[in-house]
């Protein structure tokens, strides 16, 4: 059932209107005076407005500029005797769902209004989404607090809302289509495409019908014109992944692109204007590719503008219990359960790989042992057996290196058998007689390893 405010100083009319809304099961609130309709909006909170468009004290266009101000997602639809071409583009113009001419049918402004009505509600799932997408891609997203993400974090933050071509540089992994899509949800083009794009997925002659499309004719198979997706992303942001693995002839054709804000499609003479923020991402070196030869040093300085530079897991290990944690909320989400907890050894275990994948290789570890645990709380034995392994050599050699190399041998295994006394004393609380138990020696033996020496 919908709330319907139906606006015209006729009274026969809208007594019309409100009984055929009513019949439809909607809530109808009649108004003869438009100035007093507008006054009982907000406290009303409609799903449509019906107003005429002549009407003494105020037109159905001073309506529809009220509920275009101040209640967007209120649809309008006009109604009026004297239609004309010139009015029924006004009113669109100015923002009405549809214009009905009088005398309409019954049957015409029921389906009318049920389209109106049908309209609101996919307008209210829209923007559900959007803001459940802008929530998925917050920078709060992006998880660290290391001083190499704070610095990632920065430069985001400042350029989100800006314009400016973007090159985010980083080993495979990282999170660049992640940082990416922040970008463009964080920005003033979030009501418009986000179209990405793996430049390394698809051959040359593809890839270029895919980014700039086609005229029918153009090639084998090309069987009708198709748009590109600089052309689909027009007013939004495209993300070229990998952009560095594009061959030479198309990068020419995207440094184009970027210099003068329009597209040619394959097999045609004209040029499109588009209005497209691009932001690329690499897992190379650019600089590298351009001594070599085979990435051109102009394009570089097209796209990178605003580089951002993804640091690898391995150098932000501080960050990995903060991304187990939210890997662990992500699971339990997608499962629809509570969140497992892990074993403090386990995170200690996690803290000392490599990540060779990075943030994808953790967060693919996690839901594997999400899904191994027997219980609640992942075990060291329910992590990918590489890892576990890396880690036990990681301490090892850390423990070796640690060694006082040089030292006498009976003074180094001295100081060990002391360092061991001293822990089992401080797990029994001090008391000694505990520790000599624990130990297997009597007290007296206990004393005289922890007892100083008289100096002579």
């Amino acid at each position: 059932m919908a709330k319907i405010i139906i606006i015209d100083d006729e009274p026969a009319m809208v007594e019309v209107i409100v009984t055929l809304c009513r019949e439809k099961g909607h809530q109808a609130f009649p108004f003869n005076s438009a100035p007093k309709a507008v006054e009982q909006i907000d406290a009303i909170a409609p799903q449509v407005v019906i107003a005429d468009i002549k009407m003494e004290t105020m037109t159905g266009f001073d309506v529809l500029r009220h509920v275009r101000e101040h209640h967007r997602q209120t649809a309008v639809i006009l109604i009026t005797a004297y239609a004309s071409v010139e009015t029924a583009v006004e009113a669109m113009k100015m923002g009405a769902y549809d214009y009905v001419t009088k005398p309409f049918k019954i049957d015409e402004l029921q389906m009318t209004i049920q389209r109106a009505l049908d309209y609101q509600a996919a307008l209210r799932e829209n923007t559900y989404l959007r803001k459940e997408l802008k929530n998925r891609y917050r920078f709060e997203n992006i998880i660290g607090t290391s001083r190499t993400m704070q610095q990632v974090y920065n430069i985001i933050n400042k350029v989100a809302d800006t314009d400016s071509t973007v090159l985010i540089q980083g080993e495979s992994g990282t999170g660049k289509e992640l940082v990416a899509r922040g970008l463009h949800f964080n920005s003033n083009r979030q009501h418009h495409p986000f179209v990405a794009i793996n430049c390394s997925a698809l051959p040359e002659n593809l890839l270029e019908s895919e980014l700039f499309g086609h005229k029918k004719g153009a090639f084998t198979g090309a069987v009708a014109d198709k748009r590109g997706l600089f052309e689909e992303a027009n007013l939004g942001t495209i993300f070229l992944d990998e952009v560095n693995s594009m061959a030479p002839p198309l990068q020419t054709k995207l440094l184009r692109v970027l210099q003068e804000r329009e597209v040619r499609r394959v097999g045609d003479n004209k040029s499109i204007p588009v209005n497209v923020r691009v932001v690329g991402a690499t897992n190379e070196v650019l600089q590298g590719k351009i001594k070599e030869g085979s990435f051109r040093e102009d394009l570089y300085y097209r796209l990178a503008v605003i580089p951002i530079e993804i640091p690898p897991l391995r150098e932000r290990l501080e960050d990995v219990p903060l991304l187990v944690n939210h890997f662990l909320q992500k699971n339990a989400g997608s499962a629809g359960g509570e969140p497992k907890k892990i074993d403090p050894q386990a995170v200690d275990i996690l803290c000392h790989y490599n990540y060779p994948g990075n943030v994808r290789e953790l967060e693919n570890a996690i839901e594997r042992a999400c899904a191994l645990c027997d219980n609640d709380i992942i075990l060291p034995s329910d992590l990918p057996p590489q890892i576990v392994k890396y880690a036990q050599g990681e301490k090892a050699e850390q423990a070796i290196a640690a060694m006082p190399v040089g030292q006498p041998l009976d003074e180094f295994i001295q100081q060990q058998e002391r360092n061991y006394i001293d822990a089992t004393l401080a797990q029994c609380g001090g008391s000694r007689e505990k520790a000599a138990s624990l130990l297997g020696i009597s007290m007296a033996t206990l004393y005289r390893k922890v007892e100083p020496k008289s100096k002579k």
